[in-house]
């Protein structure tokens, strides 16, 4: 059975209060955005608690469950027979049909059947319902057999201002809608860590910008187009992003020259972050996003993370603060940016990185180390930011305009 509509479901969204509709118009909007760019033809109705999506023309059933598998909001896919009211009789008829057309290997099948009826008005109740449509299907299909305990197949039908006849749920990415918890800047590198930390922020409601350190000719043409794929599949889930493409390597090179070499990566870090919250502020951003886990490299200690935060004067947003590597890799995996990832192109930040890199920095010695860039990395880092690219991934935002 080829399905023309799929019944929405969602979770958290449902424990809203009063401005629970904003939630759902921000879904709704969501679930726009990415049919539109799904071969087809497509409707969204919201209407009495439900989200529907109509399909017409010509589309592919899979291609829109993988598109409705990347909207964040959505807790269950259910692909549905939408009727018109009917009277019991013809109730019975349609849901042997649809037990037909769903499940031509019936054999030894068990199932059973859960009514739901929101119309108080329909001349059977939900026991009366449950009762005569498994009868219906029994009668129709003696090959199968009745299991109201552990069923392989849970028949719901919703009496509502049509009827819903459904059994399959597909399972969406939970979350909340995009665009409904403000804007993040992510620092996003080439490597497994930051587009996890993106979708895993975008997850929570939240619109995401990106910048990038570029350090050519450190860094290849390659890299760049890398860490822009990784955008580009991040954005699936998150919606378009801005990617600021930063020239970073005279101000890398002004911090190796001067600064004590077990804390270039330290200082480079905090540069970064001064930086990302220059385009961040820009961009209406309400805070940076890094890809860090505790301990996971050297700069990513307690202490050095410590020393990160002493210049940042927006909140730093961590997803994966607690993540061993196996659980970043398990999501990347999901997302599809692993392979991405691992491909062997060098990012600025592994360039200079120090053989025996200090794991314990004090702030205090960390700033006295910056104060000999003094007078000479305030115009490079001006530079940076005067010349950085502007990449928008994924279309652009309604209502965005280029800084």
């Amino acid at each position: 059975m080829k399905h023309e509509t799929f019944l929405i479901k969602y979770a958290e969204i449902g424990v809203k209060g009063k401005n629970r509709y904003k939630f759902e118009d921000a879904l709704v909007a969501q679930i726009r955005r990415v049919m539109h760019r799904t071969e087809g033809s497509f409707e969204v109705e919201k209407r009495d608690g439900r989200i529907y999506v109509h399909c017409a023309g010509d589309y592919d059933e899979q291609d829109v469950i993988e598109a409705l598998g990347r909207v964040f909001g959505i807790w269950s896919i259910h692909p549905v027979m939408r009727l018109p009211k009917m009277p019991p009789e013809q109730l019975m008829q349609e849901a042997v049909r649809f037990v037909r057309e769903t499940y031509p290997d019936r054999d030894g099948l068990t199932f059973k059947v859960r009514a739901k009826r929101a119309d108080k008005g329909y001349p059977l109740h939900s026991d009366d319902i449950n009762r005569d449509v498994g009868a219906a299907i029994l009668d129709a299909f003696p090959e199968m057999h009745v299991n109201v305990h552990d069923p392989d197949v849970l028949i719901q039908v919703e009496i509502r201002d049509r009827i819903n006849i459904f059994s399959e749920s597909l399972p969406g990415p939970g979350g909340m809608p995009v665009g409904t918890a403000g804007r993040a800047m992510l620092l996003l590198s080439g490597g497994i860590d930051s587009p996890v930390a993106g979708y895993m922020i975008a997850r929570r409601g939240v619109e995401i910008d990106a910048v990038y350190f570029h350090a050519p000719p450190y860094t290849s043409d390659r890299a760049k187009e890398k860490v822009l794929d990784l955008a580009k599949r991040v954005s699936r889930y998150a919606g378009p992003i801005r990617v600021h493409v930063v020239n970073f390597t005279d101000v890398q090179l002004k911090i190796y020259e001067t600064c004590p070499h077990d804390e270039l990566t330290i200082i480079m870090r905090r540069y970064m972050m001064r930086i990302a919250e220059h385009f961040a502020k820009a961009d209406d951003c309400l805070g940076t996003v890094t890809g860090e886990s505790i301990g996971q490299v050297a700069s990513q200690t307690m202490y050095s993370l410590n020393c990160t935060n002493e210049v940042a004067t927006l909140p730093v947003y961590r997803p994966l603060i607690a993540f061993d590597k196996e659980d970043i890799v398990r999501i990347a995996k999901k997302i599809d940016t692993y392979e991405t990832s691992i491909l062997p192109f060098e990012d600025c930040c592994t360039i200079f990185v120090a053989e025996h890199p200090v794991t314990k920095p004090k702030p205090a010695q960390i700033a006295a180390s910056e104060a000999r860039l003094a007078g000479k990395i305030e115009p490079l880092v001006e530079e940076a930011i005067r010349t950085a690219e502007e990449v928008w991934i994924g279309g652009k935002r309604s209502g965005a305009n280029a800084q």
